[in-house]
């Protein structure tokens, strides 16, 4: 495909990078010359200097050839004009990041109104993703494929869960939830296990389970954690608003805490079910005042990545049974299992996940066969769900007797809207849709998983 990125913050490099090495022709534009010049030579794409909603900027990024326009920029009202002229110059598919709350309840409106294909607000994205993780308290972290019938999950296994001294052939003939365990972390090291793997406690363990079982696997491997109820959010900026207010109708008691006296007034105003404080979240006398260690949960939304992890480990001490933590410095995270934070979230990546997933399911319908795809493990692991959509030698043949490439796992198969859990006897077939877990990077076609 060809793909214009406007605007080269954070979110666009986070996207740039994971399309970097697909095959895509991309095109960049921003107004900083210096980073465009360097992006360009880092990635062997092509750049504009300019305003990437001024139409001549867009022509000379080549807009007349372009299959996708991503927009980008800190500034929404650019960024939806800059897909109104690339939809005026012919482009039918066009992404606009928009931030703000104002425009909250016209945004689906807006979105059909001006043709936008996609318009994502990376803030709400975010508090979306923290308020799925209070709501299933035992998970790290869960994706959806397949039109949500098929869930991928993260856990963490701890002291009591049944999991832990079991390999995977065992725990296969013990449990009766069926899910497939596709990938684990431990320590520093990513693993695409075999049956002979043995869980050990601590490990981080991402597994397919179809939606309807998750419950029941979670009970049978003593991972269920009791309901939360009570949440503290330090931070009141825009993913606090939109965190605190889904938390409140779905009738968590919130207590939301805010340093900027003038907006912990305005936050008080407009979420009447939400006690709002002003005061320094970071401070171990307000938070014990505040009362802590009565919390169920524990959200930090801070704009300092050091302060977040420093009041999620106080979090942690004080046995509040989930935190959450916002890191945007992606050095960091690789030293998150070391300090005991177990749930973070990047709002960066979040976005980037929901984009690069829609612009995969583009991509599928110009000839690729994937339809989504998520990063995990610090983007050292994708999850692809491909579409069987043509026959080959390799489909109708057990799994047993087929080659599978290294560090690659058929995770599961989705058929006439069945979530089969593979085995040995499986086999693929026309029509299917097949998710696969690997650490090799830009697979394009199924039939690459097999050697």
């Amino acid at each position: 495909m060809k793909i214009i990125l406007i605007g080269l913050g954070s979110i666009g490099q986070t996207i740039l990078k994971s399309f970097a090495g697909e095959g895509h022709e991309i095109t960049l534009i921003d107004e900083n010359k210096e980073l465009v010049e360097q992006l360009i030579e880092r990635y062997d794409v092509s750049g504009v200097v300019g305003n990437g909603a001024c139409m001549d900027i867009q022509q000379e990024a080549g807009i007349r050839e372009a299959d996708l326009v991503i927009a980008l920029t800190r500034n929404d009202e650019l960024n939806i004009f800059a897909c109104l002229v690339a939809k005026r110059m012919g482009v039918n598919h066009t992404v606009a990041r928009v931030r703000n709350p104002d425009y909250r309840k016209q945004i689906e409106q807006m979105k059909d109104d001006l043709g936008i294909a996609m318009i994502v607000n990376p803030e709400r994205e975010t508090a979306n993703e923290i308020f799925n993780l209070i709501n299933l308290p035992s998970v790290s972290g869960i994706e959806r494929f397949a039109k949500g019938k098929v869930l991928l999950v993260e856990v963490i296994a701890k002291e009591g869960c049944a999991l832990i001294g079991e390999s995977l052939i065992s725990l296969g003939k013990k449990l009766k939830s069926k899910v497939l365990i596709c990938a684990v972390q431990r320590g520093d090291e990513v693993a695409i296990p075999s049956g002979r793997f043995v869980i050990q406690s601590g490990d981080r363990i991402h597994f397919t389970a179809d939606a309807k079982n998750l419950d029941a696997f979670l009970e049978e491997a003593r991972l269920v954690k009791s309901p939360l109820k009570n949440v503290m959010i330090v931070g009141g900026g825009k993913i606090g608003y939109y965190l605190a207010d889904a938390l409140s109708r779905k009738k968590y008691a919130v207590k939301l805490i805010e340093k900027n006296a003038a907006k912990a007034d305005e936050l008080a105003e407009i979420l009447p079910k939400v006690t709002v404080s002003c005061g320094n979240g970071t401070q171990h006398e307000l938070l014990v005042e505040e009362g802590i260690g009565a919390m169920d949960a524990f959200v930090a939304l801070t704009d300092v990545d050091e302060e977040n992890i420093i009041v999620s480990m106080f979090a942690n001490k004080m046995h509040v049974k989930k935190a959450i933590t916002q890191i945007e410095n992606d050095d960091l995270l690789g030293m998150m299992d070391e300090l005991g934070v177990d749930n973070t979230v990047s709002p960066k990546q979040v976005v980037a996940d929901r984009i690069i997933s829609y612009a995969r399911a583009l991509s599928n319908s110009i000839g690729s066969n994937v339809q989504t795809l998520y990063q995990l493990v610090n983007q050292r692991v994708e999850a692809l769900e491909f579409s069987v959509k043509k026959a080959a030698p390799i489909y109708g043949i057990p799994l047993k007797e087929l080659h599978i490439k290294k560090n690659c796992l058929i995770a599961c198969i989705i058929r006439n809207n069945e979530v089969l859990i593979p085995n040995g006897n499986s086999e693929i077939r026309v029509g299917d849709n097949v998710i696969v877990v690997t650490t090799q990077k830009n697979l394009d076609d199924l039939a690459e998983v097999f050697e």
